[in-house]
């Protein structure tokens, strides 16, 4: 009987918590949950952090980035910054 009232109580606390967690959205359709991929493309990345997204190591990274200045990218104080979107739309489309 105590273990009945148990998961009664867990129960009504997780609906609580997902009705709650809807509410908090309720005048806001569009707002991304956690369960949502976060839209990265936009995102800007160091020239340093280039590397995680293309998947080679920093020194080939670093060699590619001075061979290819056509890479699209903005500069800020002398530092590079790359659009993720932009950095891998050019790598699908070189040849």
């Amino acid at each position: 009987m105590e273990i009945d009232l148990l998961w009664l109580g867990l129960g009504l606390a997780a609906m609580g918590y997902f009705i709650g967690d809807g509410l908090k959205n309720f005048k806001n359709p569009s707002a991304r949950n956690l369960f949502e991929e976060a839209d990265d493309d936009h995102a800007l990345i160091h020239e340093n952090e280039v590397h995680h997204i293309i998947g080679i190591s920093n020194a080939d990274t670093q060699v590619l980035l001075k061979e290819h200045p056509e890479i699209p990218h903005i500069t800020v104080n002398n530092i590079a910054y790359y659009s993720k979107g932009k950095l891998l739309e050019w790598l699908k489309n070189i040849e």
